[in-house]
């Protein structure tokens, strides 16, 4: 079996899936943001617009990731958010980063704790009281409105 994303290679939970098994799960733009870190175009996403109450989630295994009231408008043309969700494993997040050495300027990238997917990247210049800005692809990412 191929490991379809090198950030998880093995080490627990649904990072074990094949390729086939990603294509066949993901629509064509979740599998190139999630498995192959594309980014979505600015303004592209309908989560942009979303305010009400409740949970978005990784679009690959469902994670929960980053609660509503964590996001706001950051005017960058993606969903963007203070701080993700924190885990039900002691000391850590719904989330995790890697630097991402892509472009000139090194970047931390955002995966999914649970399946390794690509979510977007984080940056140092967002709101109080975290500072962070999780500016993520709405394609890798599903809402859940609370009742």
């Amino acid at each position: 079996m191929t490991i379809s994303n090198p950030f998880r290679s093995g080490d627990k939970r649904e990072a074990g899936k094949s390729d086939e098994e990603w294509r066949r799960d993901l629509t064509p733009e979740q599998y190139a943001v999630l498995r192959k870190d594309a980014t979505e175009p600015p303004g592209s996403s309908p989560l942009n617009d979303e305010k009400r109450a409740g949970m978005f989630a990784c679009a690959g295994c469902g994670n929960p990731v980053f609660p509503s009231d964590t996001k706001y408008e950051s005017g960058t043309g993606w969903p963007s958010f203070y701080a993700p969700l924190p885990s039900e494993e002691e000391g850590t997040d719904g989330v995790e980063t890697k630097t991402d050495f892509k472009l000139v300027v090194p970047r931390t990238e955002v995966h999914c704790a649970r399946c390794g997917g690509h979510l977007g990247h984080v940056f140092n210049d967002g709101p109080a009281p975290t500072g962070k800005r999780y500016c993520l692809n709405g394609a890798a990412l599903d809402f859940t409105p609370h009742d």
